[in-house]
C-alpha cells in the first residue's frame, strides 16, 4: 500500500538518520515487533525496556511510512469529544479515556526527555475553535464537562480571541497540557535508544508468512529467514487492513503542507495548536523553525495516482484558509503531501489479539492522536506480555467490543463527519 504521496518534511529534520541491517540469517526472541512506525518504536522501547528480548523489524525504513507524514499534534483532546465519549460509552469508560490520552501525553514528554531525544517534543496549549455559531452550544457543554472533571482548560469568547490572534472565532476552548511532536526525531529517537542498549532492529525485512507453533511462531521473511518468537506484536498501520480487514476500522485521505520558514510568528497566542469544531477540520501548528504545518480536507480513501492530481488543488484550499486567519504572514509553501489515514467508526483505537492469530497482539492506532494512542498501547502490551496487572482499560480497545448504536457525534443534535487526518 503507497501510504504517502508527495515531499513530506519531517526528514529533513534529522541530518544523520540512523540506518539498519536487514535480516541475513535466522533468529530468535521472545517477542517481534513488526513495524517501525510510532506504534512499533514505542512498543518494542517499552518491551525491551522491561527486559523481554525483543526484535522490530519493518518492510522499508524505521519511520518510513506513515510517521513521516504524521503532522505531530499530540493532546488529551480526541477526534470524539469527551462529551461524545460519555454519551456514547457512559462517564466511567469516557472520562477514563480522556485521562489516559492525558496520561500519555506526559509519559510521551518523560520519555523524550529521559532519553535525551532533543527536539522530539516541545510542550503547547491547544486552541479549540468554534467554526460556526451554530458550534457554540456544543463547544460550551464540552468545555463544561472538561472543567468538571478535572482537565486544565478556559472558554474563550468572540473578543478574547480577538485580542490575542489576527483572526476571530465565536468562541473557543483554550486547553493547557499538549504537545507538539516531530514524529520522524521521535520513531528514530526511541528505535536508536533501544538499539544501543541491544534491541535488534532490521530494516528492508518484510515478513511473508507466519507458523503456529506450541512454543510460539515462526515468521519467514521475504528472503526465507526464519524468525522464531514467543509472540508478536503488529504494529502495522494502515497496511494491517490489506492483510485482516476490520469492520471498526475505515480508511481515508488527507492533506498537509509545510511553509517556508517565517522571520517571526506574530499575532498567534504562544504559538498554540489549532483545530477547529467543523467536519473536516482545518487545523495548524508551528515548528521549531518558524515555519507554520497546516492539514486538514479529508476525503475518502483513493489511490496514488488520484492523490498525486488532488494534492494541488488541496494545497491551494489549505493555504487560502490559514492565510484568511493569519494575513499579515506571508505564507509560502515548502513540503506538500497526501497520505492514507485511518480511524474506527466508533473513535477508540484497536489494540489486543484477534483470534486467527494465536501469540499475538496488534496496535494499531488508528485516529487522530496517533502518538498518543501508541503509548497508551505500548503500556498494553507491556503490562500483557510481562506478566504484570492487567491495564484497567484495555477492555475498551480490543477487538471484539461491543457496536455502539448511539452515533459518533460531536454533540446531540449533529452528526460527526469525518475528522481531519493524522494530528499525530
Amino acid at each position: 500500500m503507497d501510504l504517502v504521496t508527495g515531499h513530506t518534511y519531517w526528514p529533513h529534520t534529522l541530518e544523520k538518520k540512523p540506518v539498519y541491517p536487514a535480516v541475513e540469517e535466522d533468529l530468535e526472541c521472545d517477542v517481534l515487533v513488526i513495524g517501525g512506525g510510532m506504534a512499533g518504536a514505542m512498543s518494542s522501547y517499552m518491551l525491551h525496556k522491561s527486559g523481554l528480548d525483543t526484535i522490530l523489524v519493518d518492510g522499508t525504513t524505521v519511520a518510513g511510512g506513515s510517521s513521516s507524514a504524521n503532522t505531530g499534534l499530540i493532546q488529551f483532546f480526541n477526534d470524539k469529544t469527551l462529551t461524545s465519549c460519555i454519551h456514547t460509552y457512559g462517564e466511567q469508560n469516557g472520562v477514563t479515556f480522556y485521562k489516559l490520552c492525558e496520561e500519555a501525553v506526559n509519559t510521551l514528554a518523560d520519555i523524550m526527555t529521559l532519553e535525551n531525544i532533543e527536539g522530539a517534543v516541545t510542550r503547547r496549549e491547544s486552541l479549540y475553535l468554534a467554526s460556526s455559531d451554530s458550534d457554540l452550544s456544543m463547544l460550551k457543554e464540552e468545555y463544561d464537562n472538561l472543567r468538571k472533571y478535572g482537565f486544565d482548560v478556559e472558554f474563550w469568547e468572540a473578543a478574547d480571541l480577538a485580542d490575542k490572534f489576527s483572526f476571530t472565532k465565536p468562541g473557543a476552548i483554550f486547553a493547557k497540557g499538549d504537545a507538539a511532536l516531530n514524529p520522524f526525531r521521535c520513531v528514530h529517537g526511541l528505535v536508536s535508544s533501544s538499539a544501543s542498549s541491544g534491541m535488534r532492529v532490521y530494516e528492508h525485512t518484510r515478513i511473508e508468512s507466519r507458523k503456529d507453533t506450541e512454543e510460539g511462531i515462526v515468521f519467514y521473511t521475504k528472503d526465507r529467514h526464519r524468525i522464531r518468537a514467543k509472540h508478536a506484536v503488529y504494529a502495522t498501520g494502515y497496511e494491517t487492513q490489506e492483510m485482516k480487514p476490520n469492520a471498526n476500522a475505515k480508511l481515508l485521505t488527507s492533506y498537509a503542507l509545510v511553509t517556508e520558514p517565517l522571520p517571526e510568528i506574530t499575532n498567534w497566542y504562544r504559538e498554540c495548536m489549532i483545530w477547529e469544531t467543523a467536519r473536516p477540520y482545518l487545523y495548524m501548528r508551528t515548528t521549531d523553525d518558524n515555519r507554520i504545518v497546516i492539514g486538514g480536507e479529508d476525503e475518502p480513501m483513493m489511490g496514488e495516482h488520484d492523490r498525486i492530481n488532488r494534492l494541488p488543488v488541496k494545497q491551494k484550499l489549505l493555504l487560502d484558509q490559514a492565510r484568511a486567519m493569519f494575513p499579515h504572514l506571508d505564507l509560502r509553501v515548502a513540503y506538500a503531501w497526501s497520505a492514507v489515514f485511518g480511524e474506527t467508526h466508533d473513535g477508540y483505537p484497536l489494540i489486543g489479539s484477534q483470534p486467527e492469530f494465536p501469540n499475538s497482539t496488534f496496535a494499531l492506532i488508528y485516529g487522530g492522536n496517533g502518538a498518543v494512542y501508541a503509548t497508551i498501547a505500548a503500556d498494553i502490551i507491556k503490562r500483557k506480555l510481562c506478566g504484570e496487572e492487567p491495564h484497567p482499560a484495555a477492555h475498551y480497545f480490543r477487538f471484539n467490543r461491543p457496536s455502539r448504536t448511539l452515533p459518533f457525534t460531536i454533540s446531540r443534535e449533529r452528526k460527526e463527519a469525518p475528522s481531519a487526518a493524522g494530528k499525530a
